[in-house]
């Protein structure tokens, strides 16, 4: 692997999984990264396999800090118990001891939004910030992280909060913008009943905005109206590789 990486970062997304080794002195890739399609049967096997092929690609060794971002509530030492954008037959598995016996190196999993917030805490639209952190990630869903002076809290599922009469992510995803064809102005008055929710029941001193829609913030930002400071993400899509590697190296 490169010598200007500290460690390495997969993210594993429902299309495609992507790998690079990170930088962890200045938060960014030291190579460019591997992208491979997802398989399109996307169980247990078939996936662990694609993220061997791109740790071979990059001759990554065993010892080294191997991150991988995972869209699902990751419990360490339990198997995962819900799966929404992968095959069912990972529920069940125990990820970590799946993906180490799979790939032959010793990896650390973490929920892929989590990922991308302490990416955004430590190198990112957050760092330097003092007291809560919610990193929200808009698109198919709504993801969440909150990080409490930079020590993560694990497994938030913020964007299924009651909202409108069910799921918030239902009332006010980037993918409900897109479906009902909603102006900006008509969704950053969803999304301000949804950050005022969040700030109702914790209080944030930042949110950080991530999700491919954040590269647009400049559209919706001015018709979110809440108390909080609210930013868009400056890693943007690297923030689940970068924080995945930041998290390994957090568990040597």
């Amino acid at each position: 692997m490169i010598e200007t990486a500290q460690a390495f970062g997969i993210d594993i997304g429902g299309s495609g999984i992507k790998g690079a080794p990170v930088d962890l002195i200045h938060g960014k890739f030291a190579d460019e990264r591997l992208r491979i399609p997802t398989p399109e049967h996307s169980t247990p096997e078939a996936v662990a396999e694609v993220v061997k092929q791109i740790l071979d690609h990059f001759d990554v060794h065993d010892g080294t800090p191997i991150g991988i971002a995972f869209p699902a509530p990751v419990k360490p030492d339990k198997p995962l118990d819900f799966m929404a954008n992968l095959d069912q037959s990972w529920v069940g598995v125990d990820l970590n001891a799946f993906m180490s016996e799979h790939t032959g190196r010793t990896v650390h999993v973490v929920n892929d939004a989590d990922a991308a917030g302490l990416a955004e805490a430590q190198f990112g639209a957050a760092k330097n910030s003092e007291g809560l952190v919610i990193a929200t990630t808009l698109g198919t869903g709504i993801g969440t992280a909150l990080i409490i002076n930079g020590v993560l809290v694990p497994n938030t599922e913020l964007g299924h909060l009651e909202l409108d009469g069910g799921d918030a992510e239902k009332y006010a995803a980037d993918s409900v913008r897109s479906a009902k064809e909603l102006t900006w102005k008509k969704w950053g008055k969803r999304l301000t009943k949804y950050y005022r929710l969040l700030e109702k029941y914790f209080s944030p001193d930042v949110f950080v905005v991530g999700g491919g829609v954040s590269k647009k913030h400049e559209k919706f930002f001015e018709y979110v109206d809440i108390e909080t400071p609210i930013v868009p993400a400056a890693l943007l899509n690297d923030a689940g590789i970068v924080g995945a590697a930041y998290f390994a190296s957090t568990k040597q």
